[in-house]
């Protein structure tokens, strides 16, 4: 994996698996106490919301450029863009449904990165609640309009062979059960990745719960949801059973470490995930930082302080857990957005400060663990 050449070490390059690129905006915007002195996941949102309702596509694109370009100067190659603003301020659809889809798009390839467009399926607030304020730019009107609007980005993009188009329905929150089954069968029939937030926070669950009697990964599962092809992102909030059900699949868990920790998310069981067999990829998410290799770190760490154990994370036998880290920030981050390689390499120089009194043999662990994200340089 990691090859030396000259004054040079080469590794692959990164993918980045689950991105809200417009949430860049939010940079420094959300970091002080709210008027009642408490905030959590739901006071973050409300000012995420007035982002969003603020989009205009030129706007869109000036973020979307920052945000990616961010990424490509430390080492991503591929993005996998989870993105749900679709429509005007009021809801109403552009003359050109897929206008702002194309501007993530357009931004990306203006980057040099690969992007997987994950159209995101989006239709009510929560249970028996219409959308809201921004909530209206996201939703769909019918399944039929949904499904519509992923078919001509799948046309429009279908000669390019660095632009990949998925389905997202976005949670089980905003879409409601009998929608899961066709819009799985539509991403099976024309081999499309299929990702949605899944058991992100509590409030999702006893929500999921109460409309249904099932919990989130039961209700995918009894839905046809689950498969290799699904990215669940976050996986936050399991029970035992449902991280088997995940394994079952071979279906990825997305760990979004640097964001779950900035919105207080809690820490998902990373051990219970990989027993099971789950496969695991990263994403930068709400851009709150462009650190891809804390994101990367982040899953081992975070299970060192979930546990109170050190060097927990062991995802193949005979490898180092920095060898598999980086397969899962590479390789399989791409896997999940619909890629078959990495798409290139990134280097690091050997002589950089970071690596200072690092024996040879233990470069990929030092780079891994505790090199800095601007000492990748982008070489495809």
């Amino acid at each position: 994996m990691l090859r030396t050449d000259g004054p040079w070490l080469h590794l692959p390059a990164l993918a980045t698996a689950h991105s809200h690129a417009f949430q860049r905006a939010m940079r420094g915007r959300a970091q002080r106490p709210g008027p009642t002195g408490s905030d959590d996941f739901w006071s973050w949102r409300t000012a995420m919301y007035e982002i969003a309702e603020g989009l205009t596509p030129e706007r869109l694109a000036a973020i979307a450029d920052v945000a990616f370009g961010d990424l490509a100067r430390r080492g991503v190659r591929t993005v996998g863009e989870f993105h749900y603003v679709h429509h005007q301020a009021d809801g109403t659809p552009y003359d050109d449904r897929t206008l702002l889809s194309q501007v993530v798009v357009e931004a990306a390839r203006r980057a040099g990165l690969r992007i997987a467009l994950l159209r995101v399926v989006y239709v009510r607030a929560g249970a028996g609640a219409a959308p809201q304020g921004a909530q209206r730019r996201f939703s769909d009107s019918s399944i039929e309009d949904a499904l519509a609007d992923v078919d001509a980005l799948r046309a429009r993009y279908a000669a390019n062979d660095d632009v990949v188009v998925g389905i997202a329905p976005h949670s089980v929150r905003a879409v409601p059960p009998e929608w899961l089954g066709p819009l799985a069968e539509h991403a099976r029939r024309h081999d499309m990745p299929l990702h949605m937030h899944v058991a992100e926070q509590p409030k999702e669950i006893e929500a999921c719960l109460a409309e249904t009697g099932r919990r989130p990964v039961e209700l995918l599962a009894d839905h046809g949801v689950l498969g290799p092809r699904f990215v669940a992102v976050h996986a936050t909030h399991l029970a035992p059973h449902e991280a088997t059900l995940l394994g079952a699949t071979r279906a990825f868990a997305c760990l979004c470490p640097t964001t779950e920790r900035d919105l207080g998310d809690g820490l998902p069981d990373v051990g219970a995930l990989a027993a099971a067999g789950a496969r695991f990829c990263v994403g930068i998410d709400s851009h709150v930082t462009t650190q891809p290799l804390e994101d990367l770190r982040g899953i081992e760490l975070g299970e060192r302080l979930r546990t109170g154990k050190r060097v927990v994370f062991h995802s193949e036998l005979g490898v180092s857990p920095a060898a598999s880290l980086w397969r899962i920030g590479s390789t399989e981050g791409a896997a999940a957005c619909g890629f078959a390689d990495a798409g290139g390499e990134v280097r690091i120089s050997t002589h950089h400060p970071d690596l200072a009194l690092v024996d040879d043999d233990r470069r990929l662990d030092a780079i891994v663990y505790g090199v800095g994200s601007d000492a990748i340089e982008r070489a495809w």
